[in-house]
């Protein structure tokens, strides 16, 4: 163990610290089939999901990645069975009730990103309690994407725009690219440089459709609940070794 622990080590130090991404984004996919493979219930998979999350929030704080979003749940996820929906949202309110204690020491401020108002009033009431509490730490953002859609999300911008239009605020000409990237939960992010998925899958699933114009994908066949550190390591060295050009020579 000491052995593996001094050439992660390691591998950690070949990492450019000069080139980090600044914003890294993750959707964790393979829970369910995780589960699945070992003829446990699908939360079994959440659950272990959950525990790898922390480990990679906590890393990313400590090799000085300033942003990381984790796709938690989506707008089309409840579409899947009552029971499953009502566990993830009740490890959803675990995992909040609990972040002081486990990310204790991180320096870590917690943001949550999506439609809050399907969310119930307790979930409601964690997530602001969480951010209050975290709001003035300096170190890593965690940004928790929670009933998120991004068609959504640009939906809700350009109600936002069209109601300023409407009161008089705003002039049609006057509407620009920042002014619409004003409005989206992500305001005061920056865009993800880095966006991985894992168990294989190659679809961006209406995850920061605006935010990903010029982002950088990397996909593995790990299932999430399986990743490990090794293996964000490996995809920010891949990342390093990209030259990024935003759409010029």
């Amino acid at each position: 163990m000491l052995f593996a622990k001094k050439l992660l080590d390691r591998n950690e130090y070949l990492l450019d610290k000069n080139k980090l991404p600044v914003h890294i984004a993750i959707i964790p996919d393979g829970n369910r089939r995780w589960a699945k493979k070992r003829g446990l219930p699908s939360i079994a998979g959440y659950r272990q999901g959950s525990n790898i999350l922390k480990q990679i929030v906590k890393f990313c704080a400590e090799i000085g990645i300033q942003h990381l979003t984790a796709y938690a749940f989506s707008t089309e996820n409840w579409k899947r069975p009552k029971d499953e929906v009502d566990s993830l949202m009740s490890l959803l309110q675990e995992f909040l009730s609990k972040a002081e204690q486990e990310l204790s020491g991180s320096n870590i401020k917690i943001n949550v990103i999506g439609d809050r108002t399907k969310l119930s009033k307790k979930l409601r009431e964690e997530i602001c309690r969480v951010e209050e509490m975290t709001k003035v730490n300096s170190g890593l953002q965690f940004n928790i994407a929670l009933n998120y859609g991004g068609r959504d999300e640009i939906l809700f911008a350009v109600k936002q725009i069209s109601q300023d239009v409407k009161d008089g605020k705003l002039k049609i000409d006057n509407i620009d690219i920042d002014k619409i990237a004003g409005k989206l939960y992500t305001y005061n992010i920056p865009d993800p440089d880095l966006i991985i998925r894992t168990a294989d899958e190659k679809r961006i699933s209406n995850f920061l459709l605006w935010q990903s114009a010029y982002s950088e994908f990397w996909t593995c066949n790990i299932l999430w609940p399986d990743f490990k550190r090794k293996n964000l390591i490996e995809a920010i060295k891949n990342y390093q070794n990209r030259e990024r050009r935003y759409g010029g020579i």
